[in-house]
């Protein structure tokens, strides 16, 4: 696959650059390394794109996923504690919250990666919400969202993020 833009939220790529440039650089290795086309594996059953070949998310992502762990990236999982001081005195939760956790794609020397390749509220949550949260727990100093442009998008089915 090729980078085919780059974009810097809130400084984060001239901080990576100076403080994590082989890990930059060995991100930018790892999505070169993943032959896209071989993810081409998708029949489309949608009524706009019925019977027309798309690239597969989840043979990205392991495609991806495959590239990444032999260079030591892992996926993290962080457990939620969720308070219950919240609640209003008239409400007693049914169910409680066990084994909750979230997630991040890969984790390395405090360096995150999202893939996202599913609908843009994820792509929003995974920049504006889960790298906020996985720096607050210590576990990352920057991250990098991988999305798709938009030319690239139109190749899968509908609703995915990309990056314009």
């Amino acid at each position: 696959m090729i980078i085919a833009g780059m974009y810097s939220f809130n400084g984060g790529r001239e901080i990576i650059e100076a403080q994590y440039g082989a890990h930059l650089n060995e991100v930018i290795s790892i999505i070169r390394s993943v032959d896209g086309p071989l993810a081409k594996t998708k029949i489309s059953a949608e009524k706009t794109m019925k019977g027309r070949s798309l690239y597969s998310p989840r043979t990205l992502n392991k495609a991806f996923e495959s590239a990444f762990a032999p260079r030591g990236w892992t996926r993290r999982r962080e457990s939620c504690d969720y308070s219950s001081e919240h609640y209003t005195p008239d409400y007693r939760p049914q169910s409680t919250f066990r084994g909750a956790f979230r997630e991040m794609d890969f984790v390395k020397d405090r360096v995150g990666v999202e893939v996202q390749l599913g609908k843009y509220a994820f792509m929003v949550y995974n920049v504006c919400a889960k790298m906020t949260i996985f720096h607050n727990l210590n576990v990352i100093d920057v991250g990098i969202e991988i999305v798709p442009v938009k030319d690239f998008a139109n190749e899968m089915s509908t609703g995915v993020s990309y990056f314009e």
